[in-house]
């Protein structure tokens, strides 16, 4: 089966399209790993997917600041989103206490849509 491209670029696509992701809670606040699935991929995440962008994306967190970190050996991301978990699992009254649905959410994280999209998608 052949990947084509529509004759007409969307202006964004979902991170999930180059990308998986992992996170979880280090007491009040998150790690967020995202492993692009092509080192094209990483290239063009390294690019876009900056703090300030995921930081943008979950708004209502309450987060204090995101810190990125880059693993190009495993052609990975990591972002720390401080103070975001409400307290943490022991004090929090939100659902996700641990931080384990943003890694869900952040899959739907928009970014500007490139041009070698298909060298990026899952193999």
């Amino acid at each position: 089966m052949s990947k084509t491209r529509s004759p007409t670029k969307p202006a964004t696509i979902s991170l999930g399209r180059v990308a998986h992701t992992r996170s979880g809670d280090k007491g009040n606040h998150a790690n967020l790993g995202v492993v692009a699935y092509t080192p094209t991929g990483y290239e063009f995440l390294v690019r876009e997917l900056t703090a300030d962008r995921v930081a943008a994306f979950f708004p209502g967190l309450g987060t204090s600041r995101v810190e990125r970190f880059e693993l190009p050996g495993i052609c990975a991301l990591n972002f720390v989103l401080y103070d975001c978990l409400a307290g943490g699992a022991s004090q929090s009254l939100r659902l996700d206490t641990q931080g384990k649905l943003l890694g869900t959410a952040a899959l739907d994280l928009p970014l500007p849509a490139p041009d070698n999209l298909l060298q990026m998608e899952r193999p």
